[in-house]
């Protein structure tokens, strides 16, 4: 039997923990109903005896102290409060010594959503791939440079090392760590059990892209102004830097810079996002939302809006036309 030691984190989202820990004991109640043993003992641990969650509405014990336990199998990091990101990771910071020691004793660390950023400021995912909510991603790139995020993915799995996308979602890592430590026929009753899509593999579809504008470079937001304003007509990148009274090559390497997109890029981006909020909001027809949009080929718009979106514009106005 694995132990699994999910972590009781200062500023915690609590939705995300019983994400997991019923995930995990469901699994348990499906193998004694088929005569066999459980597969993990599951243990909310703590670096105080308990913490405060929601403003205080709720409390929640932990059952054992990180100090006192020397040895476990399985780490779940639950996501932390998206508002304060930065307070709860040095909150938490008690935590990260016993992360990394266990983690060089033999330990799988798992973290949910948000949870990668305590993940994160371990160092363990340094120079590996990781994922964690679409909203965030900006500020995770900012936090943690070095490590290689995954916008567009469900989940990660890299050296003993499982990171999980949006809250909800990370309820389908849990079901992959089922089916790889248990087996396949007990992840899918859980599945069935909870009605989770087990086959999602990607954050893409959920994706609202809002411009990349965390940065302070006043010539890059101006350069972003104008493409959202005239995203359906046809510019140069070197007409746009004549207007905005740069050289092509600087403006190029300072947007990169800014937003981590080209140019070329973000424009596809905004033409994307606003392809699908006409799609959410009427019937159009696919063709006349390809030309509201500044686009004339069908086949390179489906193209474009399959590789940013993970589904066909048919699939999409399908799933989330009103």
């Amino acid at each position: 039997m694995k132990t699994v030691s999910i972590l009781l984190l200062n500023q915690l989202n609590i939705g995300g923990l019983e994400n997991a820990r019923q995930g995990f004991l469901e699994s348990n109640n499906y193998l004694r109903m088929m005569g066999k043993s459980p597969a993990f003992n599951v243990e909310l641990v703590g670096s105080d005896k308990e913490v405060k969650v929601d403003e205080g509405l709720y409390a929640i014990r932990a059952q054992k102290n990180i100090r006192e336990l020397s040895k476990t199998d399985i780490i779940v990091i639950p996501p932390i409060k998206g508002d304060k990101i930065q307070e709860a990771i040095e909150q938490n910071l008690a935590f990260l010594p016993w992360i990394v020691d266990q983690y060089h004793k033999g330990a799988e660390v798992v973290s949910l959503c948000l949870g990668a950023f305590i993940l994160g400021a371990s160092g363990l995912v340094d120079n590996k791939n990781c994922v964690t909510h679409w909203r965030a991603a900006d500020q995770f790139r900012k936090h943690f440079p070095k490590t290689h995020l995954l916008t567009d993915k469900i989940l990660t799995d890299e050296e003993r090392i499982y990171t999980g996308g949006g809250a909800f979602s990370s309820a389908n890592l849990v079901l992959y760590l089922i089916e790889k430590m248990v087996d396949r026929e007990t992840a899918v009753y859980c599945s069935k059990h909870f009605q989770i899509d087990m086959s999602r593999v990607s954050q893409s579809p959920f994706i609202i892209f809002k411009g990349q504008r965390n940065h302070e470079d006043k010539l890059i937001k101006q350069a972003q102004d104008f493409i959202e304003q005239n995203y359906q007509g046809e510019f140069t990148v070197d007409q746009l830097a004549t207007q905005l009274f740069v050289n092509r090559r600087t403006l190029e390497r300072r947007f990169k810079k800014a937003t981590g997109n080209t140019l070329s890029e973000y424009m596809q981006r905004v033409r994307v996002e606003v392809a699908k909020r006409n799609f959410e909001q009427a019937p159009f027809p696919v063709k006349e939302v390809m030309y509201k949009v500044g686009y004339s080929d069908a086949k390179s718009f489906r193209k474009l809006f399959k590789k940013h979106v993970g589904l066909s514009p048919i699939e999409y106005k399908k799933r989330y036309a009103s």
